[in-house]
């Protein structure tokens, strides 16, 4: 069964060039002209993954994955012809999976879809992780720690799973942004800093003050997970 590919792009050029390239690597596609017909099919469910304009009429992609973040967790790859950082941070930031500056090429474009799609099988795939009084359901991206819910973004999510998986590994930071984001992808320091910053603070609402622990100079780690 193929992939479906939900496409949000304003410019006709570009969002035939992706609807083409995607349906001959094999991809069934869907398309969407504005940000507000795009949430509206992308809250249907039926998408695997979506590309994501962020300068969109009606709604801009980033206000669109905001929406969307409340309910689904489908995942995103950003377009952005925008130079400034503070766009792919946000995006990053507010549940996207990954980003493609404008000007791309198809292949570039297909290689970030097949990266996030297997990234998301492989955490469909994995059994429920324990640390202390912490649980990641990983095929339902679910989370609680000893049973009141954490509600995690899919990036926050990997920060974790990452972490628990070798409880007694020490991260360095570039091997966790690997890991996370993907390896070659450029995440600045600033990125990832603004994920761990909210990470910890869910964690620590739910009661997990022991999450995670930084080892200055070289690297972080699961904590205990014990919390008070």
């Amino acid at each position: 069964m193929s992939h479906r590919i939900l496409i949000i792009e304003d410019d006709p050029q570009i969002r035939r060039t992706v609807d083409i390239a995607c349906q001959a690597h094999g991809y069934a596609t869907d398309v969407a002209g504005d940000g507000a017909e795009g949430l509206a099919k992308a809250q249907k469910g039926s998408a695997d993954l979506i590309i994501l304009d962020i300068g969109l009429p009606r709604m801009d992609g980033l206000e669109l994955c905001r929406n969307l973040r409340q309910s689904h967790q489908t995942p995103i790859i950003f377009l952005t012809a925008r130079n400034d950082e503070i766009d792919r941070v946000l995006g990053l930031e507010l549940g996207g999976d990954d980003y493609v500056s404008k000007p791309f090429s198809p292949r570039e474009l297909l290689a970030r879809i097949a990266a996030v799609l297997r990234r998301g099988a492989q955490g469909q795939s994995d059994d429920a992780l324990r640390i202390g009084g912490l649980t990641l359901h990983l095929g339902r991206h679910a989370a609680d720690f000893n049973g009141t819910p954490i509600d995690l973004t899919r990036r926050e999510m990997g920060i974790l799973m990452t972490l628990a998986r070798r409880p007694q590994q020490v991260f360095p930071r570039p091997a966790l942004v690997d890991q996370v984001y993907g390896i070659g992808t450029d995440v600045s320091d600033r990125t990832l800093d603004s994920h761990l910053r909210n990470l910890r603070a869910k964690l620590v609402a739910a009661g997990c003050t022991d999450g995670i622990e930084t080892l200055h100079g070289i690297g972080l780690r699961i904590g205990a997970c014990r919390g008070a």
